[in-house]
């Protein structure tokens, strides 16, 4: 991780105890996993854009002998 900033920033409590119950982490663990999947937000938005938009040529069959 590159150099870390000390923030000051101001969250609902509600908020707040909601996101720690769902990451089971302090705060700033669950402020730095917010951070990060807003961050990854557009990285989502790229990869659904691409929907329907890659070719892939597999053939299941082949596959499947792979496994065996």
């Amino acid at each position: 991780m590159s150099v870390a900033r000390k923030i000051t920033v101001e969250v609902p409590d509600d908020l707040l105890r909601r996101a720690q119950e769902s990451t089971g982490e302090g705060f700033t663990a669950t402020v730095r996993r917010g951070l990060e999947l807003v961050a990854a937000a557009s990285t989502f938005d790229e990869l659904r854009d691409l929907r329907g938009g890659v070719e892939v040529s597999l053939d299941l069959e082949e596959l499947r002998k792979d496994r065996a």
